[in-house]
């Protein structure tokens, strides 16, 4: 069999089997917290403290199920109860960049530390952006009323349990819990398995000089690339950290690494358009020049401090 073919094969099955117990862990996790922690009594909740609702709106990110679509109904749903653009702001930035599956993943990837710093960067930049874009003169740049008529988006549908119009049991709740977490899991595995897949051609065949002249090294420049070539893909998490290892062995910085996946998980264009349905125009493009700093900022911190 061919050197580079084994390579590829061993890298496969070696990033594969770690990335599927972490995600069969997550999606467990979050299928009990989307059946025990009701989201529209949460979103009611954000309401009611506009004095917090930067805060409450990143944290809030954090416990949405991982599918970008959900982003839609869930912050139609704010914007439909009155939540200030800061608290809705807070939230869209939070949700992909911030989400336990994202942490995870980076855990499993690069340790406790990056992840750890990797949080403190992406959840401030959440609650800073909302609370500054609350008090600028874009505040009430988020469509309301009739403006979100006719706006219809498909979410994250899951399984749901029978209860005979009563009261949910115990027992039915965590059916519906297992449910969830199945559904989630599957819905996010192929991409598991895609991502492991590149990464493994990408460890035996792509040359590491090609890496190095384009993301390589520690400047400044590298991370700004990395950062604008991440806004335009939709660039899947569980995609994109196999394969980041991958070019990090190859020589691209750190700095560079995370600034790619802060750019492309938070700001693809799939999520633009996404948020451009409850957002206004001047609210988008703060949207996306808050996620492209922080990538910036975020990078450059990996790089030169960490």
């Amino acid at each position: 069999m061919d050197a580079k073919l084994v390579i590829a094969l061993n890298e496969f099955f070696y990033v594969a089997k770690g990335l599927v117990v972490i995600i069969a862990i997550v999606s467990l996790l979050t299928g009990i917290m989307r059946e025990y922690i009701p989201q529209d009594k949460l979103q009611q909740t954000l309401t009611r403290h506009e004095k917090w609702g930067s805060l409450l709106g990143a944290l809030f990110g954090m416990l949405t199920p991982f599918c970008s679509a959900a982003v839609v109904p869930v912050t139609m749903g704010m914007a439909s109860m009155g939540a200030s653009l800061g608290t809705v702001m807070s939230f869209i930035i939070s949700a992909p960049l911030c989400n336990f599956i994202v942490l995870a993943m980076i855990y499993a990837a690069f340790g406790l530390k990056i992840t750890v710093i990797y949080f403190l960067i992406t959840f401030t930049a959440a609650v800073l952006g909302g609370y500054l874009i609350s008090k600028s003169p874009w505040k009430n740049e988020i469509k309301r009323g009739d403006e979100l008529e006719g706006i219809k988006a498909k979410g994250c549908s899951g399984t749901k349990v029978n209860t005979c119009g009563g009261m949910p049991t115990s027992a039915s709740r965590m059916k519906n819990a297992m449910a969830g977490a199945w559904s989630l899991f599957k819905r996010i595995i192929p991409y598991v398995l895609l991502g492991a897949a590149i990464s493994g051609f990408s460890a035996a065949y792509l040359p590491a000089d090609m890496v190095e002249k384009y993301v390589g090294g520690d400047s400044f420049g590298s991370i700004v690339i990395a950062s604008l070539i991440g806004i335009p893909l939709y660039l899947r998490i569980e995609m994109a950290i196999p394969l980041l290892k991958v070019l990090i062995a190859k020589g691209m910085g750190l700095g560079a690494a995370l600034a790619l996946i802060i750019g492309g998980t938070g700001a693809s264009l799939p999520e633009i358009a996404l948020v451009s349905a409850v957002l206004k125009r001047k609210a988008v493009i703060a949207f996306v020049g808050i996620v492209l700093i922080t990538a910036i900022i975020g990078g450059a911190i990996f790089q030169y401090v960490v």
